[in-house]
């Protein structure tokens, strides 16, 4: 298995989890770094009962290339995981349109830029385009997830 660093970003989680063999290699990836962002990026992606109240396709922002842990350089999804609900359908209908996708970019943004791909892939329901993760891999390792499209 990958040696990841101390608290490591989603994508890192995702890269190790993709460059793992086999699918039991990927479930002990995934359990090992067993995390709400995580889990909430990848029931986005593979529950399709779960829509995006976002648009389809590229989203314009600026990619956050500040290097990892530098003070006020950018935030982490691990830190910012609790508002992708703003981002899904039925999430928070209170607000409108325009705000959820300035919303949207403005986290794009302060995201470091690894993540903030891997945000723009999960609302598309795309992250297996990048890595090489299934849904049965994503049930192997999270048991407890209660998916709402079965």
């Amino acid at each position: 298995m990958a040696k990841l660093p101390p608290n490591p970003l989603v994508s890192e989680i995702l890269r190790a989890a993709h460059g793992a063999k086999t699918v039991e290699k990927k479930v002990e990836v995934l359990t090992k770094y067993k995390r709400d962002d995580v889990k909430a990026c990848l029931i986005w992606n593979f529950d399709k009962a779960i829509r995006s109240a976002i648009p389809e396709g590229d989203v314009p922002y600026k990619p956050n290339d500040a290097p990892v842990g530098v003070d006020g350089g950018h935030t982490r999804l691990i830190h910012e995981w609790k508002s992708l609900y703003n981002f899904i359908r039925g999430g928070n209908n209170r607000i409108s349109q325009m705000k959820r996708e300035t919303m949207l970019v403005q986290m794009l943004e302060a995201l470091h830029k690894d993540e903030a791909e891997v945000l723009v892939l999960v609302k598309d329901k795309e992250l297996q385009s990048k890595y090489r993760i299934t849904r049965n891999v994503v049930e192997k390792a999270y048991p407890e997830i209660v998916w709402k499209d079965r």
